[in-house]
């Protein structure tokens, strides 16, 4: 530690002093300016080449791949079936449900969801997803615009994340539409 004269130790301690009352008074500002927004939690992952999402709230389990048992002669989308917590649900390729777009790399993930009508099935993923947030304005919006299942949301840093709409998902399926976006 250095000795210094009392007059240097009291001019760095002035301004310490003033340093922080800069940074108080700038932390007020931004508190004053800042508003809180409404936030969407989602799952995010990718699929081929493009980034996808589902809400958190209908993400109820990640599990691994090969807890599945196939189905001989089962439809294009269907993997498989598995036991979760006593019930026996269905695995579905999600990239086939979207229209065909592929894998980059082989799905290693399942992921138990809740299709928007209370009945729970698995979706194969790629890894398992990272949760972040969008702004509830953003997510609004683009449902409103959306006309199938997949909703096209920029995320504040420009990048595009294609956000699944489980429930038209599921309800597409079931009428025998396209599930094209």
């Amino acid at each position: 530690m250095k000795i210094l004269p009392r007059s240097m130790e009291e001019a760095q301690e002035q301004e310490a002093v003033e340093l922080l009352e800069r940074r108080a008074s700038r932390l007020r500002e931004q508190a004053e300016t800042t508003v809180e927004e409404a936030v969407h939690w989602i799952a995010e992952f990718p699929l081929g080449e493009e980034r996808y999402a589902l809400s958190l709230e209908m993400l109820r389990a990640a599990l691994p791949l090969r807890m599945v048992t196939p189905v001989p002669l089962s439809a294009p989308h269907v993997v498989g079936v598995l036991r979760f917590q006593g019930q026996v649900l269905s695995a579905l390729s999600l990239a086939s449900m979207l229209g065909g777009h592929g894998w980059r790399q082989d799905p290693a993930v399942l992921l138990v969801v809740d299709r928007g009508d209370g009945e729970l099935c698995a979706l194969d993923c790629e890894a398992i997803p990272r949760p972040t947030t969008l702004p509830m304005s953003v997510v609004e919006a683009a449902r409103v615009r959306a006309e199938g299942p997949v909703m096209e949301v920029f995320t504040q840093d420009r990048q595009l994340i294609h956000l699944i709409d489980l429930k038209r998902l599921f309800t597409t399926r079931s009428t025998g539409g396209r599930n094209a976006r």
